[in-house]
């Protein structure tokens, strides 16, 4: 029999805002989004419960009812080890659709990095461009990696691929410097 230590707290946020103007109802579902909260259904969120999580929330209500619309926020536990587990599961599927995305990518920058070898385009303005979009990369893992409560699956792969990258455009600027004959 599975014994749980210690329930998990979640933060839940349930409102309503009217339909007009969208843009407030957007930017709302954005701001919920970019926390790492998991909708259950419509107006409906669940977050971990973290000082940073109600702070922000308790913000939120207010610009919620700055929209005309309502909010109630409530601290919540799950029913059972299965309820929790299903909540879980929402918020480590959510985050492993952001790093495949993020896998996606790094195809992308591997494949813009592979043309320029292949052409032999081995200058510091591709170089730069290159290295900004690695930085937009690591950038972006780290974002994903705030919002991964609970340890997604593809968490791992992601930093791997992230290493290839890396190591990628390391190999490319060596071929900058060598073309260029300078040390790098």
């Amino acid at each position: 029999m599975y014994v749980r230590m210690k329930k998990i707290i979640w933060l839940l946020l349930t409102y309503k805002v009217p339909a007009e103007p969208s843009a407030k109802r957007i930017a709302i579902w954005r701001r919920l989004k970019s926390m790492g909260a998991v909708y259950l259904q419509n107006g409906v969120c669940v977050l971990p419960r973290t000082d940073d999580h109600i702070r922000r929330l308790k913000i939120l209500e207010n610009d919620i009812a700055q929209a005309s619309g309502e909010s109630v926020i409530l601290e919540t536990v799950a029913l059972d080890a299965g309820q929790e587990e299903k909540v879980i599961a929402r918020f480590k599927a959510e985050r492993d659709e952001a790093y495949a995305e993020f896998i996606d990518k790094c195809d992308d920058f591997e494949r813009e990095v592979a043309k320029e070898i292949t052409a032999a385009h081995y200058s510091y303005a591709e170089l730069e461009e290159n290295d900004v979009d690695l930085k937009k990369l690591q950038g972006w893992i780290e974002k994903i990696a705030k919002l991964d409560f609970y340890g997604a699956a593809q968490a791992e792969e992601a930093r791997r691929r992230l290493k290839g990258c890396e190591r990628v455009l390391d190999d490319y600027a060596r071929r900058v410097f060598d073309a260029r004959g300078e040390d790098g």
